[in-house]
């Protein structure tokens, strides 16, 4: 296949753990303050990556964040030694130190959006990494995100980085997550999908009551230009603010496209039919189909504790379409009925393969939370950094990797002890080597 849309896993981190800091999300709240088990996390994701890559998918890696971040700990503060930091920290403010020490850069849905050349004014790949303001832990990831980004897709002449936009609430941008396109062929010109919580300039639309929307409309138009996108090809649609605060709190929650497919709960946006022949208009000869889940088959509730939409939809090397779910949408009946179902039906999707990520999902990511879509022709393939690529061999080499360097378990008790400090470090700097990323953090620079 010359053309393909390859999936880019985020590694977790060595300091993965459940400091439940994401208010809003349902699965991150209630694990707060359990035990984590950062070695499982980590060789599951490795498992999904290679569960794809095993059926015939191009598949790539993604660095995790070098945490805890001490840079911004020093910023609030807190002074001496990295040791002296973080005793500072954990003694008078452990809330803090948790924020610096989250691993959630695991979840690259929220590291970027990404436009392909296809749908750029220059004829290249635009990546503009989310500011995620909305959430302190993980407004402290876009510079570092940026140079890993750059890292891996490093061609000039084939890739565009942009700044993240302005680090301000009114901007606020959540990446990928609230992002999805629509083609006829990956390498084809497409649609893309704009989905966002509320307006930050005029409070006369709708908005959530409970729960913060994270990914506000000028977020969203900002980046389309950046990109060098134009009417034509985006569609901005307002996500249901109800559904927002029952604990979906990014459209990949609720929502999922690819291709000509957008499989979609019935509550997910504002103004569903206006949207949905806005999208078909703009796709033109190109049918979409356009999958709806009824709420009395699949409640929020359901979709919510299972993830059913945030499973990944792709397309194999053979053209059918697969979704990738993980074990709870087995686990919870209606939705296994509905899954059962679906691949009966006359739509693309003729197949459901389940995978264990619970170590992910206790913290409140799925499937499709743990990767970055890129569609790319064939001269860009060969453009990316070729380390980050999982190979048979790179994936032995980072289990072997993660073996050595990840504790079994880690408690929130255990982020004021300063040799897990030194074994992330030691950790993160052997990756850079393996994945040939050149110094992109803080601790690499000086």
């Amino acid at each position: 296949m010359q053309h393909v849309e390859m999936n880019f896993d985020g590694l977790v981190g060595p300091t993965h753990n459940y400091a439940g800091l994401s208010y809003g999300n349902v699965a991150s709240v209630n694990n707060a303050k359990g035990v984590s088990h950062p070695k499982q996390a980590a060789l599951q994701g490795l498992i999904k990556m290679k569960t794809l890559a095993d059926l015939g998918m191009q598949q790539g890696v993604l660095a995790p964040q070098a945490r805890p971040d001490l840079s911004v700990l020093r910023r609030l503060g807190f002074s001496g030694t990295d040791a002296q930091v973080l005793n500072k920290a954990a003694k008078s403010d452990p809330v803090i130190l948790s924020a610096c020490y989250s691993a959630s850069s695991m979840w690259t849905a929220n590291a970027a959006t990404v436009s392909p050349s296809a749908d750029s004014a220059d004829g290249k790949i635009h990546f503009t990494p989310a500011n995620l303001t909305n959430k302190f832990h993980r407004s402290i990831e876009p510079e570092v995100t940026g140079r890993i980004l750059r890292a891996t897709f490093n061609d000039p002449k084939v890739f565009v980085h942009h700044q993240h936009l302005p680090e301000n609430d009114h901007f606020g941008d959540e990446g990928a997550a609230n992002h999805t396109r629509f083609c006829s062929a990956y390498d084809q010109s497409g649609v893309e999908f704009f989905v966002y919580g509320r307006h930050s300039f005029d409070a006369s639309h709708p908005a959530p009551k409970k729960f913060p929307a994270r990914q506000t409309f000028e977020a969203s138009q900002a980046v389309a230009r950046l990109h060098g996108l134009t009417e034509d090809n985006t569609v901005f649609a307002l996500q249901n603010p109800d559904v927002i605060d029952q604990g979906v709190f990014h459209n990949d929650v609720i929502s999922v496209g690819n291709q000509n497919v957008l499989f979609y709960h019935q509550q997910a946006f504002a103004r569903t039919e206006s949207v949905l022949d806005e999208i078909q208009r703009k796709m033109g000869h190109t049918q979409m189909h356009f999958i709806q889940v009824p709420t009395e088959q699949v409640t929020i509730n359901d979709a919510v504790r299972s993830y059913l939409f945030n499973t990944q939809i792709i397309t194999l090397p053979n053209g059918e379409m697969t979704i990738i779910a993980p074990m709870e949408c087995q686990e919870n009946p209606a939705v296994y009925q509905y899954l059962n179902d679906l691949v009966k039906q006359p739509t693309p999707i003729k197949h459901v393969q389940y995978i264990d990520v619970k170590q992910s999902m206790q913290n409140g990511g799925g499937p499709a939370c743990l990767r970055l879509r890129v569609a790319l022709k064939e001269h860009e393939q060969a453009a990316i950094n070729q380390h980050t690529r999982l190979t048979d061999a790179k994936f032995i080499e980072l289990n072997q990797w993660v073996e050595k360097h990840y504790r079994d378990e880690l408690a929130i008790a255990d982020l004021a002890d300063p040799s897990l400090l030194l074994e992330s470090q030691s950790a993160l700097d052997e990756l850079t080597q393996i994945l040939h990323l050149g110094s992109v953090y803080p601790f690499q620079l000086g």
